[in-house]
């Protein structure tokens, strides 16, 4: 038992370093060509992993890889949720809340049913490709608009639909796999694990936020107000465990948790300013410490054995997700909503953003490892889509916002 606990140590231990120090190489290497260093980051994982150099891999440090995916993921997603006004996200609820759902379920019929002709496999299973690749990735989407200074409404609009589709994707995902290992379908049984995962999730997120920033106010209340920086850590590892536990979601959780210490101000629960300069400043390093490990981490997982039998079918299929399903779920989610306003540009703004990350690539890997019939199918498309839209849609970003005119400040450019 010791050595077992010595080696998982030792493990987490060297893949910790060896992806801080090819990190920072790459990330001083993003700023001298001038890409965003997410990119550089997907490049240097695929140059450290089985591919290349075979430094790092799901195998060699498993423990490792599920201690920083499930971490780092729960951790960005409480920084993008603090990066959420309630005041504006109240005038967009109804565009988040149809692009969370509606638009997930659009955009995975229309990419199920391309691969199902692409493919040549049944509708079920091309259905559970569309669902794995249907949701956005907040790990992905966060960092990136934290590099340039987007209109409040349309930033927070991505990020909050990119937290909150994530359950929506993931109880389609464990349905489909439901229906094909039993051959049953019961629509009472998936939307209450639904409303489970979303509720338990919120309430749990909204709860611990409330306590602990209680903890670090300046009222009487206020007895940790000493430790703000390291409540913010705790506050993402006691949500997502908490939330986990009583079959909410853990992702969730940490991003109502972030929802709520990011409006303290609305709440009237103020933090000391030398605390709460602290905090910001540890906040902001771990997160991109943790951008910085799960991007390295998601380019080891790219197999290129996979790739090369299917890369132009794949393609193919993630076009269609890119040009025609997101386009498609956009249009049907925000027109509807009349309060949002939204311009021709905003929403060809919201049809361009849409990258792929950590929580589609980690549903591949369960579906591969249960070894589902086309899993290698599957498989290639998420890695070929998480390549282009993190390639081509994460390195345009700015770009395509400064030519719609939706950048705040548009003079630093």
């Amino acid at each position: 038992m010791e050595n077992a606990s010595m080696i998982a140590t030792d493990e987490i231990l060297t893949l910790i370093v060896i992806i801080l120090v090819v990190g920072m190489i790459f990330g001083k290497l993003s700023k001298i060509v001038k890409l965003p260093d997410v990119v550089l980051f997907l490049l240097a994982g695929i140059i450290i992993g089985p591919a290349i150099l075979n430094w790092a891999s799901v195998e060699g440090y498993p423990i490792g890889n599920q201690l920083i995916l499930t971490f780092g993921s729960a951790f960005i997603l409480y920084d993008g949720g603090r990066e959420i006004k309630l005041r504006v996200l109240n005038d967009v609820k109804v565009s988040v809340a149809l692009l969370a759902s509606l638009g997930v379920l659009i955009s995975a019929f229309i990419v199920g049913y391309a691969a199902m002709l692409i493919f040549h496999i049944p509708f079920i299973y091309a259905l559970l490709l569309g669902a794995v690749v249907a949701s956005t990735d907040p790990a992905t989407l966060v960092p990136v608009f934290k590099e340039i200074t987007l209109k409040d409404k349309v930033k927070q609009t991505v990020i909050s639909e990119s937290a909150f589709n994530d359950a929506v994707g993931a109880i389609m995902v464990f349905s489909i796999l439901a229906i094909i290992q039993s051959g049953t379908f019961s629509l009472m049984d998936n939307l209450g694990q639904l409303l489970q995962m979303s509720f338990g999730g919120v309430l749990v997120g909204a709860a611990i936020g409330m306590s602990l920033s209680l903890l670090i106010s300046d009222t009487k209340y206020g007895i940790m107000h000493d430790y703000a920086s390291i409540i913010s850590i705790v506050s993402v590892v006691i949500a997502f465990i908490f939330a986990e536990k009583i079959g909410g979601s853990g992702y969730m959780a940490t991003f109502t948790t972030g929802l709520v210490c990011g409006n303290k101000k609305k709440l009237r629960l103020w933090v000391p300013e030398e605390d709460f300069v602290t905090q910001t400043h540890v906040r902001e390093t771990l997160a991109f410490v943790m951008r910085m490990a799960i991007f390295i981490l998601l380019g080891t997982h790219v197999n290129f054995q996979v790739l090369g039998k299917y890369w132009m079918a794949a393609l193919v299929v993630v076009v269609v997700l890119m040009f025609i399903a997101r386009p498609l779920s956009v249009l049907a989610c925000v027109l509807p909503d009349r309060k949002g306003k939204w311009t021709v540009n905003e929403i060809g703004f919201l049809m361009w953003v849409r990258e792929t990350g950590v929580i589609p690539a980690a549903l591949s890997g369960m579906i591969v490892s249960m070894k589902i019939p086309h899993s290698d199918v599957i498989s290639s498309v998420v890695f070929m889509t998480v390549l282009i839209t993190l390639g081509i849609q994460a390195s345009t970003t700015k770009f395509v916002a400064r030519k719609l005119g939706i950048l705040e400040n548009r003079e630093e450019f």
